[in-house]
């Protein structure tokens, strides 16, 4: 290349026809700074002017001081660098009192406790919780679950200290809860800091001592002993009932059917009275000779003979029957009769009683 070639080149370009082209412009590097950073101020302004709520979150958009709540999930735009976002999850939380949650410990200060009969007991608690209005949870206080925890435990030691400590170990646990979750839910609707209780329960309860816990463990398995022994008693009771009243039933039908019998006996012996004293205001002498008859036939077969000679001699027969089973038993039986119908003729007449 000689030196008007190169001037040429330096000049511009020569075409093959000998025709000559401008050289091209070069881009400065100020340019592409300025575009890269304008690319990034859009790219900046535009993420900034979007905010996206999950299912299970709430937002507060603050708009030059002024604060409002977002509840609807999805993509929602804001103004940037004059609106602010702050995002608040709203499903079911918890904190623990009375045991750290995270290495499973005892907090002594939270846990121990007097009951109404003046005992200590460790009672631990789960506490569960949720945001309820992301504006006064933000800005209604400073610290919203401080103040949830104040709240429980304060709440926690009035109703503890009103129960007995067998309640608060056996029986009470679920009276107990409910207790002091609905006077956690008083105190914060007073204090309105848009937390909401959800739920508190008891995680375990017992004394602060082993030996402590081995008289309440001694005294517990008495108990569970006093109803194992009534269970049994009652088991037995209900056994025993309707075999006993079967009986009673039994004995009661009995004694009804021997009154009824009583009763028809009674009342056939009056109707029989009556007949026999209606015949005998009709005929007195011979209703009682007859009725003297009739009590004789039931009273001889039972008594002892004794006859007499005219000597003195005394002769003793028994029983009667050997005299009526031969004639001459019969003949001496009838003369007997006759003799007796004779005395006893002259004792329902009256003429002689000697």
């Amino acid at each position: 290349m000689n030196g008007d070639s190169f001037r040429n080149w330096k000049n511009g370009f020569t075409t093959m026809d000998g025709g000559q082209t401008k050289p091209p412009r070069k881009v400065s590097g100020g340019k592409i700074t300025g575009i890269i950073v304008a690319a990034l101020v859009v790219a900046i302004i535009l993420f900034n002017s979007t905010y996206e709520i999950k299912e299970q979150e709430q937002a507060v958009l603050i708009t030059l001081g002024q604060a409002s709540a977002v509840t609807e999930p999805g993509l929602h735009f804001k103004i940037p660098f004059i609106q602010q976002v702050r995002k608040i999850n709203t499903t079911i939380q918890g904190f623990s009192i009375g045991y750290n949650n995270e290495n499973n410990t005892v907090v002594a200060d939270e846990s121990l406790m007097i009951t109404s009969d003046f005992n200590f007991i460790d009672v631990d608690f789960y506490v569960e919780y949720r945001y309820s209005d992301p504006v006064k949870a933000l800005y209604a206080s400073q610290n919203p679950l401080g103040i949830l925890r104040n709240i429980s435990q304060s709440c926690i030691r009035t109703v503890i200290g009103s129960y007995s400590v067998d309640d608060v170990l056996t029986t009470g646990k679920n009276e107990i809860q409910a207790a002091i979750k609905e006077m956690i839910i008083e105190r914060l609707e007073i204090q309105d800091i848009g937390v909401q209780l959800v739920n508190i329960t008891i995680q375990d309860s017992e004394p602060p001592t082993a030996e402590v816990m081995e008289a309440f463990k001694a005294v517990e398995t008495a108990k569970q002993g006093k109803e194992t022994a009534l269970n049994n008693a009652n088991k037995y009771r209900n056994e025993q009932l309707p075999s006993a009243q079967a009986k009673a039933d039994g004995i009661l039908k009995d004694a009804e059917a021997r009154k009824t019998e009583r009763i028809n006996e009674a009342t056939a012996q009056v109707a029989r009275f009556n007949a026999m004293y209606a015949e005998y205001i009709k005929n007195p002498a011979v209703t009682r000779k007859r009725m003297f008859f009739e009590a004789m036939e039931n009273v001889l077969p039972d008594l002892k003979v004794i006859i007499q000679s005219e000597g003195g001699d005394m002769q003793t027969i028994y029983p009667l029957e050997s005299f009526t089973g031969d004639a001459q038993g019969s003949i001496g039986s009838g003369n007997t009769d006759s003799g007796s119908s004779s005395a006893d003729d002259r004792s329902a007449d009256g003429t002689e009683n000697n």
